[in-house]
């Protein structure tokens, strides 16, 4: 698989060092590199680009500002010498946020994580063996089977893994993440909730439980939870 990818940058040094890193990775077409957001802006809606290596601190119209008028199949990843735009990356769903000097293993590593991406757009949801969530200021990959379930507060989620102390919080709806899931793997069980199917061992008067929390099966979910309960595959 290829990625299309551009760079803005405004730092001659540091544009040209970020096509060097390109041209040695085999993955990665350049379609175009730019001396200032003005200029992406006038091409870019052209090329369809897959990743776009955007500055932050340019004159005229920064890459926070430009970053907002990219097509939103496009991912993002910052390159900039201030770390406190890190907030502000999250705001705009960056794939990655790279300092600088940027060595060719810290932008390997975020290519790779752009090419997971778009592999998994192309699998079916049965196949997907991971998902990629946008948690603090970046995109994160979590694995399908380490999630025991997840839980939905408004405007955000929580998902809760296997092993680990800290639930990853989500900026993202529950409906979005539903459509992400392996049906045949993971079931609604109350408007705020789903759980994995595998990973239920114990309910105790219509709720799950997962150590000390117990999760409430909703009327409307009841039937559907009934029916995989009572699938052969639950009964061998």
């Amino acid at each position: 698989m290829k990625l299309k990818c551009a760079i803005v940058d405004d730092e001659p040094l540091a544009l040209n060092l970020l096509e060097s890193y390109v041209q040695k990775t085999s993955f990665l077409e350049l379609a175009g590199k730019y001396s200032s957001a003005v200029m992406a802006m006038k091409e870019l809606p052209d090329k369809k680009i897959d990743l776009l290596f955007l500055d932050i601190q340019m004159p005229e119209l920064n890459g926070l500002e430009f970053s907002k008028m990219v097509p939103a199949n496009t991912r993002i990843v910052f390159t900039t010498a201030f770390g406190q735009y890190a907030i502000d990356g999250y705001k705009v769903n960056a794939l990655d946020y790279l300092l600088k000097p940027i060595s060719y293993v810290d932008f390997l590593q975020a290519a790779n994580k752009a090419l997971q991406w778009f592999e998994l757009l192309q699998q079916p949801r049965e196949e997907k063996e991971s998902i990629f969530v946008k948690s603090e200021y970046k995109l994160a990959q979590i694995m399908l089977k380490d999630i025991l379930y997840i839980e939905g507060l408004k405007d955000y989620i929580k998902i809760y893994e296997e092993n680990q102390p800290k639930p990853v919080l989500c900026l993202m709806s529950m409906k979005a993440m539903e459509e992400q899931l392996p049906p045949k793997r993971f079931i609604r069980v109350h408007r705020s909730y789903i759980v994995q199917k595998d990973k239920i061992r114990i309910i105790d008067r219509g709720r799950i439980v997962f150590g000390k929390t117990y999760i409430p099966i909703s009327d409307s979910y009841k039937q559907a939870f009934q029916d995989f309960l009572d699938s052969p595959s639950q009964n061998k």
